[in-house]
């Protein structure tokens, strides 16, 4: 299973490692995302790592280029329910952690999983551990806005509690994230607080915001606080906030999106009149649908280790999965590792510099 010059994922053919046990629908989503996206990038390679006796038969359903798949059989799978604990003692054996440890290996440029998050995020800080000035990795996913891009959220859940310097690097790995997803050359980055005057927040906020507006020379720039009313509005590319508020504020934003579709479809079918409206309608309702719709934002990134880490949502079907893998593949093709080892190298050689003076 050792790589072969030609499949590294810098000279355009990465190689990811695919979870196939992972998530509510398994062998099937997971198979089904690789086969998406092969057709629009037939350059990618894939290990399917998972119990050989399920694998095999989905994968002979499925048309597969010749050369682009390899199946790993993993004896075990970690449960939706498992403790990371427990994960962590079974690593070795199942999909998931030999999923990441075939990144560690250098047999893979990135894992992808739509498992336990709790248990992956266990998994990959002990095989991967978090780069030199990271203390902490966070969970990165896309949010989608009415602006151009959709907006890069961190840390949603891996950190309940974060320091200033924790902040600060959230900032700049999310920064390095949305210009290799979005191609920004210089995102625009937030913090989450209650208000978006300077006096407002945590003496954390208010200190990392200090230390952000002077880091200028960054490949970012910040624009201050906003407040959780203005994530979808297109108004900011990264915002950055401590795993506790970031989880609440992505599953808010996730069930707001049912009420929403669910209150349309109440409405629509209340009456004959309803249903005439939907039917007029229906080009608009099915443009907001694609724009909720998770899988078409699926992807969360595990930033700051020594190695790429892909979480997929649990119920993602194969049109989820495949856009994970795009997140994947950008990430590995950018090198998006070196660039924020690049950008937290400055951040600490400006610090040093004043602290000096």
């Amino acid at each position: 299973m050792n790589r072969s010059p030609d499949s590294s994922g810098l000279n355009g053919t990465p190689r990811i490692a695919i979870d196939a046990m992972g998530g509510d629908n398994g062998p099937a989503a997971m198979l089904g995302g690789v086969v998406r996206a092969l057709r629009s990038d037939p350059s990618l390679r894939f290990l399917l790592i998972g119990d050989e006796a399920q694998v095999r038969p989905e994968l002979e359903r499925l048309s597969f280029p010749a050369g682009s798949v390899e199946v790993v059989h993993a004896p075990d799978a970690i449960g939706s329910a498992e403790k990371p604990s427990q994960a962590l003692r079974r690593a070795k054996t199942t999909s998931m952690g030999m999923a990441i440890r075939a990144v560690k290996k250098g047999q893979a440029d990135a894992a992808l999983s739509a498992g336990n998050t709790g248990a992956m995020m266990a998994i990959a800080k002990l095989a991967l551990r978090t780069m030199p000035g990271i203390d902490r990795p966070a969970l990165a996913a896309l949010l989608p806005t009415l602006g151009e891009h959709d907006v890069i959220m961190l840390d949603l859940g891996a950190n309940t509690e974060c320091d200033v310097q924790n902040l600060v690097q959230f900032a700049v790995m999310g920064a390095a994230y949305a210009r290799t997803v979005n191609g920004l050359k210089k995102p625009r980055v937030k913090l989450l607080n209650i208000g978006t005057e300077e006096l407002k927040g945590t003496d954390e906020l208010k200190e990392a915001a200090a230390l952000l507006r002077e880091a200028s020379y960054l490949p970012m720039q910040f624009d201050g606080f906003t407040e959780g009313d203005q994530l979808s509005r297109g108004k900011m590319d990264v915002v950055v906030t401590d795993g506790f508020s970031g989880n609440i504020a992505l599953k808010t934003a996730e069930g707001t999106a049912r009420f929403v579709t669910d209150l349309l479809r109440r409405a629509f079918t209340s009456s004959l009149r309803s249903k005439a409206g939907f039917a007029l309608s229906r080009p608009a309702l099915h443009m907001l649908k694609v724009h909720l719709d998770p899988n078409n934002h699926n992807g969360a990134v595990f930033l700051g280790l020594n190695g790429l880490v892909v979480k997929s949502h649990g119920g993602a079907n194969a049109k989820g999965v495949c856009n994970a893998i795009g997140v994947a593949a950008r990430m590995v093709r950018n090198d998006i590792t070196r660039r924020i080892g690049e950008d937290l190298d400055n951040f600490r050689a400006h610090a040093f510099a004043e602290a000096a003076q």
